[in-house]
């Protein structure tokens, strides 16, 4: 007998760090305000994932920093979904367009209430971040102040 529950969606993502702010997306489907993310693709490890994601939705290569554990909820369309969050910091810009995927994003300073974010699992991340000790980025980055 086959299972009609639907597998568990798996996606990653980052706080992604430069200047004592962090990313967030405009997503306009739900126009809603959330961190970048986005789900695996076949073969994709989380990390991966999460710096292709990122690179996708805002043109921004990074590195990984520390883990910050993952998030669990029921998507919208009643399936169960997991992401994994990394804190990354940009390495540099390359090219990117707004789409009907991501219309626009801003920096926000870390220290700033997360107000901006639309869901409370995505506050929950950026309150995981926030709890930890600074941590500088990783060497100079010319042109990014990072």
């Amino acid at each position: 007998m086959q299972s009609s529950q639907q597998p568990e969606v798996r996606a990653a993502g980052g706080v992604v760090r430069r200047n004592g702010g962090v990313l967030i997306v405009h997503r306009p489907q739900y126009d809603d305000g959330s961190l970048p993310k986005g789900k695996l693709e076949e073969g994709e490890s989380f990390e991966q994932a999460a710096l292709r994601e990122i690179q996708e939705e805002t043109g921004w290569d990074c590195e990984l920093g520390r883990d910050l554990g993952e998030s669990r909820y029921t998507d919208q369309n009643g399936r169960s979904k997991v992401v994994r969050w990394w804190e990354m910091f940009v390495i540099q810009f390359r090219k990117w367009e707004p789409d009907d995927e991501i219309d626009d994003y801003l920096w926000i300073p870390v220290a700033d209430p997360p107000g901006l974010l639309t869901y409370e699992s995505d506050r929950e991340v950026l309150e995981r971040l926030r709890a930890l000790p600074y941590v500088k980025p990783p060497g100079p980055r010319p042109g990014l102040n990072a």
